[in-house]
């Protein structure tokens, strides 16, 4: 059988990388919400901040440990399966990934060490001043990784000599046209990925009827986080839809299945892309939807997939579908976010047993709409690595698909290992629970029921925020 060494080398490292964003989506959010708990528990001395800080801190560790592992293996597959990409991108990637490791990586490891195992060791301000380095960091590694990605889409402040590319002008590439648009996404996804997370931990907790200070603290907090960002990820996704249009007009037209450029784009609810007859089946659409998103003209026209020819376009039905994933979950984490608002300002929130119920299920919303977004923008550049100047074919190493295939296989074994310990582990912290978290805890014992009924009361509602 003739195995493809693209092909495999490409699902090789979507595979790879799609295990390591999950902990970078979990790991920035958390940084910051960690710190913003040491500085209330610095400012106010309540306990309760203090031990939900170091429940979350335990997990954050867990989690940024599987995100270094998983994070080298991306870094060993660009001499593996990538050698051309990284001859030809060298001088630009290389220095982008380097400042990474040193401004942000070392940030991390060195101040989560004090986070760690500091705890009652050291000064209150100072584990809570490293709580805010480590936050710092981890958004530090965010903009060095997403300035080299977004470089990528869209390449900017270099010049071609021999087929290499040289860098002319470093703020033109770190500030790259889709830069500030890509790494504002990304790092808004990561706190509401995180903010899903702590609804989930904060709404389980309270339905099991367990740490009611910190259940109450988790639902309060993640619900006021959301309730402001999810609508703002709207809004920021139409930015960045408007300067993907300007930069990548073909990756829209494959985002909105839009195959003629004669005529207003219809906002398409669901279809079925026909790459082979360049149409859409079983379409369900309103018309001039997209023209009204797009160009804010319901009449206006933009380029269509027709503008190009079928080897320069990107995988229709795979962004089409992946695009309608990300915005779908987006919607629903909006509606979860208000609705979770109403209730808390009509003082119902923590007595609300369906929506209790329905929010105890939400952790997992955040880190699919990340991988969807992250599908939709990687697959929207094909057949490109560096678009319009570096093809995915002249990208690869020269090996066979035989060893590309073997490897693959290596990293699926070993990764089914090593993640589900990770997850092994992660669960065991949160059936622990936060009050475990300290030896000082008193809050282990359960609270009384939320139900009202005979012989029933509902628990204290005088806790304070």
């Amino acid at each position: 059988m003739d195995l493809d060494p693209v092909l495999l080398a490409r699902i090789q490292f979507a595979f790879t990388v799609s295990f390591h964003i999950i902990f970078p989506a979990l790991t920035i959010g958390l940084a910051g919400y960690i710190a913003t708990l040491e500085i209330l528990w610095a400012r106010t001395g309540r306990e309760r901040y203090k031990r939900i800080s170091r429940f979350w801190t335990k997990i954050f560790a867990v989690s940024f440990g599987m995100g270094v592992v998983s994070g080298i293996v991306l870094s060993y597959q660009f001499g593996t399966n990538w050698s051309r990409f990284s001859l030809v991108t060298g001088n630009i990637i290389a220095p982008l990934a380097s400042y990474e490791v040193i401004t942000a990586f070392f940030l991390e490891a060195s101040f989560l060490g004090v986070l760690l195992f500091g705890g009652d060791r050291v000064p209150r301000w100072l584990h809570a001043t490293s709580a805010v380095l480590v936050a710092i960091g981890t958004s530090l590694s965010a903009f060095w990784i997403l300035s080299a990605n977004s470089w990528m889409h869209t390449p900017a402040g270099f010049e071609m000599r021999d087929g290499i590319a040289y860098p002319t002008d470093w703020w033109a590439i770190v500030f790259n046209p889709s830069f500030p648009y890509r790494f504002s996404h990304m790092l808004n996804a990561a706190f509401i990925t995180t903010g899903f997370v702590v609804l989930t931990m904060g709404a389980r907790y309270r339905l099991q009827n367990k740490y009611a200070e910190e259940s109450r603290t988790m639902l309060r907090m993640s619900i006021g986080l959301l309730a402001v960002l999810t609508p703002l990820q709207l809004v920021i996704g139409d930015l960045h839809g408007l300067n993907t249009l300007e930069h990548q007009p073909t990756k829209i037209a494959a985002m909105e299945a839009h195959w003629d450029s004669t005529k207003p784009g219809d906002l398409i609810l669901f279809a079925w892309p026909d790459e082979k007859n360049e149409r859409n089946r079983f379409e369900v659409a309103i018309p001039r939807g997209a023209s009204l998103i797009l160009r804010h003209d319901p009449d206006a026209l933009f380029p269509g997939l027709d503008k190009v020819p079928p080897s320069e376009r990107p995988p229709v039905a795979l962004v089409f579908f992946s695009f309608r994933i990300m915005v779908g979950i987006g919607l629903v984490m909006i509606a979860i976010a208000a609705l979770g608002a109403y209730l808390l300002a009509r003082g119902r929130l923590f007595d609300t047993r369906w929506y209790l119920k329905v929010a105890a299920q939400t952790w997992w919303l955040g880190f699919v709409a990340v991988l969807a977004g992250w599908i939709t923008t990687e697959s929207g550049r094909q057949p490109y690595t560096v678009y319009g100047v570096l093809r995915t074919a002249d990208s690869t190493s020269p090996v066979l698909g035989a060893q590309v295939a073997v490897s693959l296989v290596l990293f699926i074994l070993v990764y089914a290992v090593i993640f589900s310990l990770g997850a092994l582990s992660i669960n065991r912290l949160i059936a622990a629970g936060p009050a475990t978290a300290d030896a000082s805890s008193a809050d282990q014992r359960p609270t009384r029921s939320l139900e009202r009924g005979p012989g029933r009361q509902m628990p204290n509602q005088a806790a304070p925020p």
